[in-house]
């Protein structure tokens, strides 16, 4: 066992073992991960992370996986979400990206490159050879415990990948993204409501009741406005 990760049993319930060099925060999060019924579970059925049970649990809601033909994936790795993709859709196309290396999943393709590159959307366009079905975002910016500016990073990122999302979606596919404890910005939801049927805020069962973390499903994409207006000329 590497030094500084024991773990010690009191009454039958696993604990971790404090180690010199681990801070009270590390070992509160460990303690929460051997605690945790979902990381258990996630091990038991081969997923690589508790994430997973996020999006099955917003599909069984949402329906957003049914006949999915193109699917990417933002902020991918480990890649929980896109196994549960290609378990559920093994048609699909999927295309992943993110900052953090991911190890290769069947049938999906993974980009090691930050989203917010300038040539990163047309690096995922390519790859998916052709027009989403669904945009999923798990993205999130690194927290400095400033509430405030957590968000407004947070929500950078949700609009970039909207703004991604109205590029590539076909008219009736879908956007879903991690936004934090109060859902997404007046100004977003507009902007959601403008180009989908369907806007709706949704807390999964699988995350942790002390995260801040909801998300915004968005359905029923209405097409690229400029398509829309040419469409109705």
């Amino acid at each position: 066992m590497p030094r500084g990760t024991g773990r010690g049993r009191k009454g039958g319930k696993e604990r971790v073992r404090t180690a010199k060099r681990r801070s009270a925060a590390s070992t509160a999060w460990l303690q929460r991960q051997l605690d945790d019924p979902y990381v258990k579970k996630a091990h038991a059925d081969g997923y690589r992370s508790r994430a997973a049970y996020k999006l099955l649990e917003l599909d069984e809601r949402f329906k957003l996986l049914k006949g999915v033909k193109g699917v990417v994936d933002l902020g991918v790795a480990p890649g929980g979400w896109t196994q549960v993709v290609r378990q559920k859709s093994p048609q699909a196309r999927v295309v992943g990206i993110d900052l953090l290396p991911t190890d290769p999943i069947d049938g999906a393709v993974l980009l090691e490159m930050d989203f917010m590159d300038d040539d990163a959307p047309d690096r995922l366009k390519a790859e998916l050879g052709g027009p989403a079905d669904l945009v999923l975002s798990d993205m999130a910016a690194n927290t400095i415990g400033h509430k405030q500016t957590d968000h407004l990073r947070t929500m950078g990122l949700v609009e970039a990948g909207l703004d991604f999302a109205l590029d590539v979606l076909r008219p009736g596919g879908a956007f879903v993204a991690k936004v934090l404890a109060g859902g997404a910005d007046k100004e977003l939801v507009q902007l959601l409501n403008r180009n989908f049927e369907s806007v709706k805020h949704a807390k999964p069962p699988a995350s942790r009741k002390g995260s801040s973390e909801w998300y915004v499903v968005a359905k029923g994409f209405r097409g690229r406005e400029e398509d829309v207006a040419a469409d109705e000329a």
